[in-house]
C-alpha cells in the first residue's frame, strides 16, 4: 500500500494510527469511485450504503482508551483497509467496462458486499461485546504486580475474540490456537470465558468446514465437562448442533458431541430440549454402533433424559427399552452396562406399560445375568425391584432370582443390599416364596442388614424380617441367630429418625415366645425402650413389655 503523499510505508511497521488515517483517505476515494458506476445500479447502490457507515464506526475505534494498544484493533483497520482498497479497485473496472462476464461481475460484488457487512460487523462486536477493552495489552497495562499470569490471560481473551471477528479462516487458526491452549490451560480459559465467547463457538459448530466443527466441538466439550459453562451453552443453542453432530459427524465430531450431551443433560431442561430437538434417535443408533466410549458416553445421556418422567415415553417410542437391554446384555463397558441399568430403573419406576415392556423384551433376566456376574450396583437391583411384583414367584424362580438376591446381600453395597431387601418385601406375598428365600440364606443376611448406619436400610430389612418371621421355620431360624435380638432391640429407639420400631416390635414379639430370647430382650434394655414406645402408643409395644415384666416378676420370685 502507499500513503497519500506517495511515501511508502511498510505494512508490518504501521501502528494503528496510521492504518486509522489510510481508511478515513480511502473511504471517500472508495465512494467517489463507486458513485461513478453506471452499470449495476443496485448493488453499487448497497455497497456505497454500506462504505457510508465505515467513518462512524472508524470513529468509534479511535476513541476507545485502547485504541492504540490493541492487536485487534490494528488488525480491523488493515482488513477495512483492504476492503475499500477492493471497492476502488472494482469500480474502477467497472467505469472502464473492463468486467468479463455479467454474472462474474454480479458475483464479485455480492462477494464484496459480504466483505463490507463483516468489517462493519466485526468493528461493532470491538466495541460492543467489550472485546476490544479485553484483549491483549502489554504487561505494564495489566500491571505488573500480576505478573505472568495477568498477560496469560490476556493473551487467551485475545484469542477468544479472535473467534467473533474476521473471515472464517482467520477463526479456524484462532480455534486451532484455542485447542492448544486449552490442553495445557484450562483453567485460566475457563475464568476468562465470557457469555460471547460461548455464542461464537457455538456458530462455529454450523461451519461447512468438518474440520473446523471437529475442533469447535472438542473445546466445547471440555467446556461442557467442566461444569461452569452449562447454562450458556444451552442458552446459546448448542444442542441442536451437538445434535446434528451425533447424527453425521466424524467419528471424534460424534464422540465429543455426546460426552456434551452427557454432561448438559443432568440438567432436566436441558434433557427436555435434547428430545425436542430430536436427539433420542441419534442417541439409540450410537448406543446400537458407536465405539466403547461413545456408546457409554450416549448410554448416560439417555439415563439422564429417562429422570424426567414426561418424556419416558417419547423414548419409548424410539426404542429404548430394547437398547438398554442389548446394552446391559453386550456393552463394550461396564460402564455403559451400569448407565442402562438406571436407565432402566428410571423407566419403570412409575410406569407400568413401560414395566410391561421391559419384562417382554427379557429384561428380568439380563438384570439378573448382569448381577450375577459383577459387582452387584444399586441401580440394576432397583431395576429388578421394580420388576419382581409383575411376574409369577415360578418365573422369579426359574431365572435364578434367588440366587441373585443371596449374591446382592453379600456383596453389593449398602444402596444395592436396600434394594434387595425391598425387592424380597414385594415377592413375600405366598407362603411358598417366603419359605424358599428363608432356605435360600436370605435372613441371616437381613439380620445382619439391621446394623447398617442408614435409617432406611434398617427399616426396610427390618420389613423384610418382619415379612419372611410370620413362617414358622423362618422364624426358628431368626430365634437361633445370635445378632437377631441385640439388632432388634436396638431398633426400638423411640427417637424420630428410627424408622424401623414398628417391625422390631412386631419381630420380638414373635421371638417373645423363646425363654432364651426373652431374657436377651430384658439384658440389652428392651423394657426401658418399650415403655417410651408404649407412651408413643407404638402397636404390641404394651403387649410385649406386658411379657417381658411378667417373665421379669416371675424370675425375681423364683430366685427368691
Amino acid at each position: 500500500m502507499v500513503e497519500e503523499g506517495g511515501n511508502e510505508v511498510p505494512i508490518n511497521t504501521r501502528s494503528a494510527e496510521e492504518w486509522l488515517s489510510h481508511a478515513r483517505v480511502l473511504v471517500p476515494l472508495a465512494l467517489n469511485k463507486a458513485r461513478e458506476v453506471k452499470g449495476f445500479p443496485g448493488r453499487w447502490k448497497t455497497i456505497i450504503s454500506k462504505l457510508e457507515q465505515i467513518p462512524s464506526r472508524l470513529s468509534d475505534l479511535s476513541s476507545h482508551p485502547c485504541f492504540s494498544k490493541n492487536a485487534l484493533c490494528k488488525e480491523q483497520l488493515q482488513s477495512v483497509s483492504k476492503t475499500v482498497k477492493e471497492v476502488i479497485e472494482l469500480a474502477e473496472f467497472c467505469v472502464g467496462e473492463k468486467h468479463e462476464g455479467k454474472l462474474r461481475m454480479q458475483s464479485n460484488l455480492d462477494a464484496l458486499s459480504g466483505k463490507l457487512d463483516l468489517n462493519l460487523r466485526d468493528c461493532g462486536l470491538l466495541i460492543k461485546t467489550g472485546v476490544l477493552g479485553e484483549a491483549t495489552l502489554p504487561l505494564a497495562m495489566t500491571g505488573s504486580s500480576n505478573g505472568p499470569e495477568a498477560a496469560s490471560n490476556g493473551n487467551i481473551r485475545e484469542l477468544l475474540a479472535r473467534l467473533q471477528i474476521g473471515h472464517l479462516d482467520a477463526k479456524h487458526s484462532a480455534l486451532d490456537s484455542l485447542v492448544e491452549v486449552m490442553k495445557e490451560d484450562e483453567k485460566n480459559v475457563l475464568s476468562v470465558m465470557s457469555r460471547s465467547n460461548i455464542a461464537a463457538l457455538v456458530q462455529l459448530l454450523t461451519a461447512t468446514s468438518p474440520r473446523i466443527r471437529e475442533k469447535t466441538v472438542t473445546v466445547i466439550c471440555s467446556l461442557a465437562e467442566s461444569g461452569s459453562c452449562e447454562n450458556w451453552l444451552v442458552s446459546e443453542g448448542v444442542l441442536p448442533p451437538l445434535i446434528r453432530l451425533v447424527e453425521s459427524g466424524s467419528a471424534v465430531g460424534k464422540e465429543k458431541a455426546t460426552i456434551s450431551l452427557q454432561r448438559l443433560s443432568m440438567s432436566a431442561e436441558a434433557a427436555r430440549a435434547i428430545v425436542g430437538h430430536g436427539g433420542v434417535r441419534p442417541l439409540v443408533e450410537i448406543c446400537q454402533t458407536g465405539d466403547s466410549v461413545s456408546q457409554a458416553a450416549s448410554a448416560s445421556t439417555l439415563k439422564n433424559i429417562s429422570a424426567v418422567p414426561e418424556v419416558r415415553q417419547a423414548l419409548a417410542e424410539e426404542g429404548i427399552v430394547k437398547v438398554m437391554i442389548n446394552v446391559l446384555d453386550c456393552g463394550i463397558l461396564l460402564g455403559a452396562k451400569e448407565y442402562a441399568a438406571e436407565c432402566l430403573q428410571n423407566l419403570t419406576a412409575s410406569n407400568d406399560n413401560l414395566r410391561r415392556s421391559v419384562i417382554s423384551e427379557g429384561g428380568i433376566r439380563s438384570l439378573l445375568a448382569y448381577l450375577a456376574g459383577s459387582l452387584p450396583q444399586e441401580s440394576a437391583v432397583g431395576a429388578l425391584r421394580s420388576l419382581v411384583g409383575s411376574v409369577s414367584m415360578e418365573v422369579l424362580v426359574s431365572l435364578g432370582f434367588l440366587p441373585c438376591i443371596v449374591h446382592v446381600l453379600k456383596t453389593g453395597s449398602l444402596g444395592a443390599q436396600q434394594a434387595a431387601a425391598s425387592a424380597i418385601c414385594k415377592v413375600c406375598s405366598s407362603t411358598e416364596m417366603k419359605k424358599l428365600i428363608g432356605e435360600a440364606g436370605c435372613l441371616p443376611l437381613l439380620v445382619k442388614m439391621l446394623e447398617a448406619k442408614s435409617n432406611s436400610a434398617r427399616e426396610v430389612a427390618a420389613q423384610a424380617v418382619s415379612s419372611l418371621m410370620t413362617l414358622s421355620h423362618n422364624c426358628k431360624e431368626v430365634k437361633t441367630d445370635d445378632k437377631s435380638v441385640p439388632n432388634l432391640v436396638q431398633l426400638l429407639d423411640p427417637s424420630p429418625q428410627n424408622t424401623a420400631k414398628k417391625n422390631a416390635v412386631f419381630c420380638l414379639g414373635l421371638l417373645c415366645s423363646s425363654k432364651k430370647c426373652k431374657k436377651l430382650m430384658v439384658s440389652y434394655g428392651a423394657i426401658g425402650y418399650l415403655k417410651k414406645l408404649t407412651e408413643m402408643d407404638i402397636a404390641g409395644a404394651k403387649k410385649l413389655l406386658e411379657r417381658l415384666e411378667r417373665g421379669k416378676l416371675r424370675s425375681f420370685f423364683t430366685r427368691k
